[in-house]
């Protein structure tokens, strides 16, 4: 009997198989993994340098132990009396300007402060019930 003499397999499809079904990982593999890597380190050089954690209030500078940084903020508009100014938050607390925008945002919505004019905040009297 005769055997029928189909399409010759390539030593690469052959390679590329064994790769696949054994898990074997290839140079892109290995690349992509040191671009993340790569990436990771940046990520934790650039929170290193700013020197505190994201999560932390600065010690000293508005806020106490366990206070939230919306908290911090909002103690700083509430003791201004002619209103707080964006310059002057960021003075006293220490945070990025993000941080900050977001923060008064929170509490516009939240209806605790009020926007007296562009960049002056002020508490507001009464809570809403």
């Amino acid at each position: 009997m005769t055997r029928k003499k189909g399409k010759p397999i390539s030593f690469d499809a052959m390679i590329k198989f064994f790769l696949q079904n054994y898990k074997i990982p290839t140079k892109t593999d290995f690349d992509r993994l040191e671009k993340r890597i790569d990436q990771l380190e940046r990520l934790i050089r650039s929170t290193a340098a700013s020197g505190r954690s994201r999560a932390t209030v600065p010690a000293g500078r508005g806020g106490r132990g366990g206070t939230t940084a919306m908290d911090t903020v909002y103690n700083v508009i509430k003791r201004s009396r002619n209103g707080a100014s964006y310059k002057y938050i960021q003075s006293k607390t220490g945070y990025d300007e993000k941080k900050i925008r977001n923060i008064i945002f929170r509490l516009n919505k939240l209806e605790k402060i009020t926007r007296q004019s562009r960049g002056i905040y002020t508490a507001r009297s009464s809570q809403p019930q």
